[in-house]
């Protein structure tokens, strides 16, 4: 039975010329409800010049420009804020993930059970062979973030994050690169939200293929690990929604218990 949701797809875009026609396609095609919100941090391979194309047919998507590089987690919040589905998930746009997975990711916090879903590239799925030293540091990074966290998850650094809209429009988040991600996992462990971690596919790029990330960016984890886990905590009075009521199911959750 199809879903009565609407998840919004949040797709931060840099320099991804090659993918992004296809990862718009591949998001429509997944039979969910989607609200496709598209923000290009100012491209330099022509990707800017495909959106502006796009935005020109196309008046079903959002799509906002950077002016200048600003990063990862600085376009994922110029998406949020235009996010209106019940639910949001951050999709990059290089076909390392899949939007096939969207309807399993969904089906916790549709059934009420769950406020935020993970998808880990290390429980199983299928994946790419490629980097022993990448998968290495995640898993460290990881660790660390779960010693910081009491949360016991086995990919923390994941592209496929799911939410509630109004839980992860309750978080403070202020990374502008890569430390979305540690950053974001220490405001759900501070908000008590309730998480699940699924199995997903994941098709690896080599960096002759466009792949971003580098051992300066796992460098920088660390220091978001501390950051955001020590000296940056949300206090008590941001804690998320009191007494919201969740659309997809007769039950209230109280993200302040």
């Amino acid at each position: 039975m199809a879903s009565k949701l609407t998840v919004s797809v949040l797709i931060p875009v840099y320099n991804e010329r090659h993918t992004i026609e296809r990862v718009i396609e591949r998001v429509r095609s997944v039979g969910v409800n989607t609200q496709v919100v598209l923000v290009d941090d100012c491209s330099s391979d022509g990707t800017r010049d495909i959106l502006r194309r796009i935005a020109d047919t196309d008046k079903s998507l959002v799509i906002r420009f950077h002016e200048v590089n600003r990063g990862k987690g600085a376009a994922i919040r110029t998406a949020l804020a235009e996010a209106t589905g019940e639910v949001t998930i951050i999709q990059d746009a290089d076909m390392e993930y899949d939007p096939v997975e969207y309807p399993a990711l969904l089906a916790p916090i549709e059934n009420g059970v769950a406020d935020v879903v993970y998808g880990s590239r290390f429980l199983g799925g299928p994946h790419r062979v490629l980097f022993f030293w990448h998968q290495l540091g995640n898993q460290v990074l990881t660790l660390l973030s779960n010693v910081m966290t009491n949360l016991n998850l086995t990919d923390m650094e994941t592209g496929y994050k799911m939410f509630r809209t109004d839980v992860l429009k309750a978080m403070r988040l202020t990374s502008d690169r890569f430390g979305f991600e540690p950053e974001v996992t220490a405001r759900v462990a501070q908000m008590r939200c309730r998480v699940y971690e699924l199995p997903i596919s994941y098709w690896g790029r080599e960096y002759d293929e466009g792949k971003k990330i580098t051992w300066r960016d796992g460098v920088a984890a660390l220091w978001h690990i501390f950051q955001f886990n020590i000296l940056d905590r949300m206090p008590a009075v941001e804690r998320g929604p009191q007494e919201a009521a969740w659309q997809g199911t007769s039950n209230r959750i109280d993200l302040s218990r």
